[in-house]
């Protein structure tokens, strides 16, 4: 039996999801007995203009890039657990350890200068932190640094675009109530977006 979460704060958000490919979600799932990802429910309830965050989200993540979508997950999943937003640090750590593996991807949120990944990452990492924490001080010095490191103009994009983006996401989630759900829940959604990326049909 999947497990009942707690009410998001917000509760006339979650009681009123409008006609979308999210209130579809959230139908089937509560028919087939399943786990109702409360997400949705942020997505169902202005689709007007969620829709346009999916899509984004989607170009963003899934979409041909510089950076792979395994390392566009690992940051999200890091930005995620520095920001201590629990719903998107497990569901994206899920992704990016079906895309690069899980000791890898435990091993960069447990401390990332001891990980076993490339020195271009664990600087790129280092750099998204600061781009979380402190971008306002970020330099053109910054960004010679990682291009020493390898990275192109276009990669420094993705990885500063992602790093926002989860910015917003966390605070959206953890200021709404949104919970995490079940381990195997994440696992097997983390396989779909994975797979076929962020879109809803």
């Amino acid at each position: 039996m999947p497990q009942t979460l707690e009410p998001m704060y917000l509760r006339d958000v979650e009681a009123n999801p409008q006609p979308s490919p999210y209130l579809g979600l959230i139908e089937k799932a509560r028919t087939e007995g399943k786990e109702i990802w409360q997400i949705w429910n942020l997505f169902a309830f202005r689709p007007e203009m969620s829709i346009h965050m999916g899509r984004f989200t989607h170009a963003l993540m899934h979409e041909p890039a510089p950076i792979s979508p395994g390392l566009r997950e690992l940051i999200a999943a890091y930005i995620s657990s520095l920001n201590d937003c629990q719903f998107c640090l497990a569901s994206h750590k899920a992704i990016s350890s079906h895309l690069l593996g899980d000791e890898m991807v435990a091993a960069v949120l447990k401390n990332v200068d001891t990980a076993p990944i490339p020195p271009e990452e664990k600087s790129l990492l280092h750099f998204v932190r600061k781009v979380t924490f402190e971008s306002s001080s970020i330099t053109p010095a910054d960004i010679a640094e990682q291009h020493l490191a390898g990275w192109s103009d276009e990669a420094l994009y993705y990885a500063i675009t992602v790093a926002a983006l989860f910015n917003f996401y966390n605070r959206w989630i953890s200021a709404t109530g949104v919970h995490a759900v079940s381990e195997e829940g994440h696992r097997h959604h983390a396989a779909v977006i994975a797979s076929r990326g962020y879109t809803r049909a």
